[in-house]
């Protein structure tokens, strides 16, 4: 097992803002608000009925209410547009203009509760809302207001996408969002209406969150159809949390699903069955951590690979557990330094007998051979070690049955996973 400090590595693979200085914002009479935008605030500057028509003349439709209200100021920068439709209604256009007379691209939500920027307002800046919308009583209706945003606050979260732009992965990639510090329990339900993923084809999917905050997976409900483009933003700019800080950055990707390939590693056969778009292609032996150290069982994903690298865990307090060696075709599987790579001195008792510290040992024959045709993302199953995988020990988004993955959500989950925002 080889014990990596996390952030060593993961260099070039997580891109994470540190937080900045536990300070107060810049203006601390204001204390922080999530805007759902599904509520307005109040009605907007065209507040008020028609006055009476001259007889024989319909009435002019009332205005619409709009959110942020008229006149709103000290708005965060990830502030959605809502508008309410008096008798009911369903909204069908929003205009949203900066003061220098530049539009926001931006799209209404599935549901109708608000329309979304593409991307984050800027700080300190004036914004102007037009919403159109068609009532229950077949007229149509309109509201403005004008509102401001917020200075750029000073303690904000950190956050990472582990997912890049024309990068293709495996069947078994989730989107992983890391949050420093996490997130706090009361605050991810806003959060999470904020993390986007698109899939074509479509397949439903669902968020789920580790205990802490500091991680959140999204899968769907089997893995990925091979040839899958998965379309992600996490749109985190200048959402307010409890704690006072708000998100740092909005982060956005775009990748591909790639052939279906799975590793499968039973403990009893000491065997390893490779599987690529259904068929068994080749069963490798494998030798599993011996009874001090045995390897995790449950569904990992491969995280990082590297040709060859150094084990170094001369800081372990076990000295039987201290060396430094050279490895080849190292897979990262686990935080704790769990990896499928080549071990040519365990060769002779691969298939019969577990001598590692928690890796899976294959000969370098089979190493070069996995390593070769593997993608990040590709899923390996282990079962039958005494160990059993801990959540967050790694990409852990499948080491769960559905219904205890949909459970970590912070938003309910329809039956079979949900669907696209937009």
């Amino acid at each position: 097992m080889g014990r990596f400090a996390r952030s060593g590595a993961m260099v070039g693979v997580l891109i994470l803002t540190a937080s900045l200085a536990l300070t107060g914002c810049g203006d601390d009479q204001k204390k922080p608000a999530f805007v759902s935008g599904g509520q307005p605030a109040s009605v907007s500057a065209a507040e008020g009925t028609a006055s009476a028509e001259p007889s024989g003349q319909p009435a002019a439709a009332a205005a619409l209410e709009v959110s942020p209200a008229d006149g709103a100021d000290h708005r965060p920068v990830s502030t959605e547009i809502g508008a309410k439709i008096p008798g009911g209604g369903k909204v069908s256009k929003v205009v949203l203009t900066a003061a220098n007379g530049a539009t926001v691209e931006g799209r209404l939500r599935r549901d109708g509760s608000s329309w979304v920027p593409s991307s984050a307002l800027k700080y300190n800046t004036r914004y102007t809302a037009t919403v159109s919308g068609t009532g229950e009583d077949g007229q149509t209706h309109q509201g403005t207001s004008t509102f401001t945003t917020m200075p750029k606050p000073k303690s904000m979260i950190g956050s990472g996408l582990y997912m890049f732009d024309g990068k293709t992965y495996g069947v078994g990639m989730p989107v992983v969002a890391e949050f420093s510090p996490g997130i706090p329990k009361k605050d991810r339900a806003a959060v999470q209406k904020r993390m986007f993923v698109r899939t074509d084809p479509p397949q439903p999917g669902a968020w789920h969150w580790l205990y802490n905050g500091t991680q959140a997976y999204y899968r769907a409900p089997e893995y990925w159809k091979p040839g899958t483009t998965i379309s992600v933003r996490l749109a985190l700019a200048g959402i307010p949390l409890s704690n006072g800080r708000y998100g740092n950055v909005d982060r956005t990707a775009t990748a591909k699903i790639g052939r279906a390939f799975e590793m499968k590693v039973d403990n009893a056969s000491k065997k390893m069955t490779v599987y690529e778009n259904g068929a068994v292609i080749r069963t490798v032996p494998v030798s599993l951590g011996k009874k001090s150290t045995p390897s995790s069982s449950g569904t990992m994903v491969v995280m990082e690979k590297k040709e060859s690298t150094v084990f170094d865990t001369r800081d372990d307090p076990d000295p039987n557990n201290q060396y430094v060696t050279k490895i080849d075709f190292a897979q990262r599987i686990t935080w704790g330094g769990e990896y499928i790579h080549a071990a040519p001195w365990s060769e002779g008792v691969q298939g019969r007998v577990n001598v590692s510290h928690g890796c899976v040992n294959v000969s370098m024959a089979n190493g070069k051979w996995l390593f070769d045709r593997t993608l990040v993302g590709d899923p390996i199953t282990v079962t039958g070690t005494p160990r059993k995988l801990v959540p967050g020990n790694g990409w852990t988004a499948w080491s769960m049955s559905w219904s205890e993955f949909i459970a970590g959500s912070a938003l309910p989950v329809p039956n079979g996973g949900a669907g696209p925002a937009f």
